[in-house]
C-alpha cells in the first residue's frame, strides 16, 4: 500500500515517545508532508479541564497570521443595510427567509455561518441541521453580531473556531505545509495563545497537558507543553 509505505517513512522521522520544543515540532511535521496534494497540518492539545462543567467550557476563535490556506464560504443571515455590508465584505451568500428555505431543502453548500442579533429567532428554527455541523452562529465566537462586514472579513482571512471536545481536547486546523515552517509556527502560536488566555479559574493542576501536531496523512509529533510555557512567559 503506497500510503502505507510513505507513513511508514514519515514516521521514521519522528523520535518515539519524545516531546520536541515547538519549533522543531513543526519542522519535522512539514518534513513528513509528502501526499501528491497540499496536506493541512493540525493540532490536538489536551486540556486539563472537564467540559461537562460549563465554567470549563473553552471556546473561541482565532484570527490566524497567515490564514488556512483555503477558500471560506461565508453565509449571513442578516437584513437591509446589513445584508448589503455583509456582500460589500465579500460574503458568498447573504439572505434571510430564503436562505432557511434553501437550507431545510438541503442546501449545505458554505463553511461558516454569521447572523445579525435579530436573526436569531429565525435562525433558531435550522438549529437540527446547523448544529451538529459545528454552524450555528455564537456570540461566544464572535459569529452572532451586527458588525457583520468585519467578522465576514476576518472569517475570509482564516479566522478559526475552536472548542474543546468531551475528553478534554481542542482540534484545529492550522494552515497547510506548503506555508513552510515560518508561517506554520506563527498560526500554531497564536492559537496557543488565545487557548492559553482563555483558561478557566475553575481549572485546577496543568492546563496543558498534550500537544500533537500533525499534517492530514502524517504521524503526529508531541510537543514539549514546558517549552510552550517557557515561551508565552
Amino acid at each position: 500500500m503506497a500510503r502505507g509505505k510513505r507513513y511508514a517513512e514519515a514516521k521514521k522521522k519522528v523520535e518515539s515517545g519524545k516531546r520536541y520544543p515547538l519549533k522543531e515540532a513543526v519542522e519535522i511535521v512539514v518534513g513528513t508532508a509528502g501526499a501528491k496534494f497540499d496536506e493541512t497540518m493540525d493540532a490536538s492539545i489536551r486540556l486539563g479541564v472537564d467540559p461537562k462543567h460549563a465554567d470549563q467550557m473553552v471556546r473561541g476563535s482565532v484570527a490566524l497570521p497567515h490564514g488556512l490556506g483555503k477558500t471560506v464560504r461565508v453565509l449571513v443571515f442578516a437584513k437591509g443595510e446589513k445584508e448589503k455590508e455583509a456582500t460589500d465584505a465579500g460574503a458568498d451568500f447573504a439572505g434571510s427567509d430564503d436562505l432557511v428555505e434553501k437550507i431545510k431543502g438541503g442546501w449545505l453548500e458554505f463553511d461558516r455561518v454569521v447572523a445579525t442579533p435579530d436573526m436569531m429567532g429565525t435562525v433558531g428554527k435550522l438549529g437540527k441541521v446547523l448544529g451538529p455541523r459545528g454552524l450555528m452562529p455564537n456570540p461566544k465566537v464572535g459569529t452572532v453580531t451586527f458588525d457583520v462586514g468585519k467578522v465576514v472579513r476576518e472569517l475570509k482571512a482564516g479566522k478559526v473556531e475552536f472548542r474543546v471536545e468531551k475528553a478534554g481536547i481542542v482540534h484545529t486546523p492550522v494552515g497547510k505545509a506548503s506555508f513552510g515552517p515560518e508561517k506554520l509556527l506563527d498560526n500554531v502560536t497564536a492559537l496557543l495563545e488565545t487557548i492559553i488566555k482563555l483558561k478557566p479559574a475553575s481549572s485546577k493542576g496543568t492546563y496543558l497537558k498534550s500537544i500533537s501536531l500533525s499534517t492530514t496523512m502524517g504521524p503526529g509529533v508531541r510537543v514539549d507543553p514546558l517549552d510552550i510555557r517557557n515561551m508565552m512567559k
